[in-house]
């Protein structure tokens, strides 16, 4: 068995180059055995596909939920597993550091903290508050046995808010406070990459999954993005696929599908 510490440090080595690796979404045990299967080198979990196998919408499921969703995928597989940590699941800075510190415990190697508040009224943190939450993400992930990539999230583009300049600073905020990758979901061109990527020292994700504003890999590594992780959209795509099956044998009483497994 590969230990936690192998994992990490190999999780460690991806984001130091060469190169942008993909880093992959499961939805659970199964599909992440089927990506490791498939030679993906990392994985990690979606919060939206998280919350979709219960029935539920992205940001309503609990810290416990989240932790074992993410504890079950990292006992499936041999890679390093990272974890969607939403915005830590509470407002105050000892909450987020909890939530590292559990996610540490079940073998997660890396975690990403937000800085997206779940109110709609006002949905980000503001400037002050978002940088101390991640600062006690970082300090609680370098009291963890081993390197644990910390990711913190600047949510602008998701949240209705879509100032490039305010989520340059944000993320260099976060750079500063000790943050080993970041990461602004939704950005909307290349030229934004190239601006964010070319604002920071540490690794950059990209996401992947929005119609639009998905690029290749070959060009994001080109804007400067080290990793790039597909969110939700392997779970839709395998969503998707049920659907069509189900409505051809609900609609034809045919399984005509059964011809593209």
């Amino acid at each position: 068995m590969t230990t936690t510490l192998d994992k990490a440090r190999r999780f460690r080595a991806l984001h130091e180059g060469p190169g942008t690796f993909v880093i992959a979404n499961p939805w659970d045990a199964g599909s992440a055995r089927a990506l490791e299967q498939l030679g993906f080198v990392a994985l990690t979990t979606s919060s939206g596909a998280a919350a979709g196998v219960l029935g539920r919408k992205d940001g309503q499921i609990t810290r416990d939920e989240s932790i074992a969703h993410a504890a079950a995928i990292v006992h499936a597989v041999e890679l390093p597993v990272a974890a969607d940590l939403e915005n830590g699941f509470g407002d105050t800075p000892a909450v987020v550091a909890e939530t590292i510190r559990l996610a540490g415990d079940v073998g997660l190697v890396g975690g990403s903290i937000e800085d997206a508040t779940g109110n709609a009224d006002q949905p980000l943190f503001g400037f002050d508050a978002a940088v101390e939450r991640v600062a006690a993400a970082v300090e609680a992930a370098r009291r963890l046995p081993f390197p644990f990539t910390l990711v913190a999230r600047s949510e602008n583009y998701l949240r209705g808010r879509p100032d490039l300049d305010d989520t340059i600073a944000r993320l260099q905020a976060f750079e500063r406070a000790g943050a080993d990758v970041l990461f602004a979901p939704g950005l909307p061109d290349l030229d934004a990459v190239r601006a964010v990527c070319s604002a920071l020292r540490k690794p950059v994700n990209f996401m992947a999954g929005i119609r639009g504003k998905s690029f290749s890999v070959a060009e994001l590594q080109a804007a400067g993005v080290r990793r790039v992780s597909v969110a939700t959209s392997f779970w839709r795509s395998a969503m998707a696929a049920l659907r069509s099956a189900a409505t051809e044998v609900r609609d034809h009483g045919t399984f005509g599908y059964l011809d593209r497994l």
